[in-house]
């Protein structure tokens, strides 16, 4: 448990591992924050903070947010009341880099990471799951080849209309993006094994067998029994 500032938990996941998911589940059970950076900023952004301004004003070229001001987005969502406890991180760090940032930004406040969970799925399942969705075209409605199957392969079970890959969801264009992205998160997911803190569980399990398992994962750091 970190010395001042709650416990620091960073759930790591690639697209279609379940993590969003689980990241609600797992804040629910441990009383921890929820904080994904996309949240954050909107947040900061919305309220008119001056972290919030100065993020509006990258955003508003086109360009990144410097990690520092990310960090310090982090520090002030970790000062609320409701964050005494600690906070579940989702979606950052992203990279290496943003990790030991994060780190010495911890470590100045007296605190660290206290445990990584990793949801692991191959690549070829993450390809199945976000490359698997149709839509209905005459009214929207959607399918999924390993959750929601049509009656009647390529019809809609509403209206009859043929059912269509977007562009985005074809296999091919999902498997491109997933490799452009799942290289920084072997990275990170290096960077904590390294460090002592990562914990790794079969994201191709179910919903409630993931949560289990990762419930088990942190219970060192939460005193429970699982």
């Amino acid at each position: 448990m970190t010395a001042s500032i709650g416990r620091v938990v960073v759930l790591l996941g690639a697209p279609g591992a379940g993590k969003g998911t689980q990241a609600q589940i797992l804040s629910e059970r441990l009383g921890l924050a929820h904080v994904a950076t996309g949240d954050l900023f909107r947040a900061a952004v919305r309220d008119e903070t001056p972290l919030g301004l100065t993020a509006k004003g990258y955003m508003d070229r086109g360009e990144l947010v410097p990690d520092a001001v990310t960090i310090e987005m982090l520090l002030e969502r970790l000062a609320k009341p409701d964050a005494a406890a600690g906070i579940l991180l989702d979606g950052f760090p992203r990279n290496t880099a943003q990790a030991e940032v994060l780190d010495k930004a911890l470590a100045d406040k007296g605190g660290r990471v206290d445990i990584a969970p990793y949801i692991e799925v191959p690549e070829a399942d993450l390809v199945a799951r976000l490359g698997g969705r149709w839509i209905c075209r005459a009214g929207g409605h959607p399918y999924h080849e390993q959750t929601k199957r049509p009656l009647k392969a390529g019809v809609c079970d509403v209206d009859g209309s043929e059912l269509y890959q977007r562009t985005d969801d074809q296999p091919a264009t999902v498997q491109a993006r997933l490799r452009q992205q799942l290289g920084a998160l072997d990275e990170v997911v290096a960077y904590y094994r390294g460090h002592g803190v990562l914990q790794t569980v079969d994201g191709r399990r179910g919903i409630e067998q993931v949560t289990a398992d990762l419930l088990a994962a942190l219970a060192p750091l939460t005193g429970s029994k699982g």
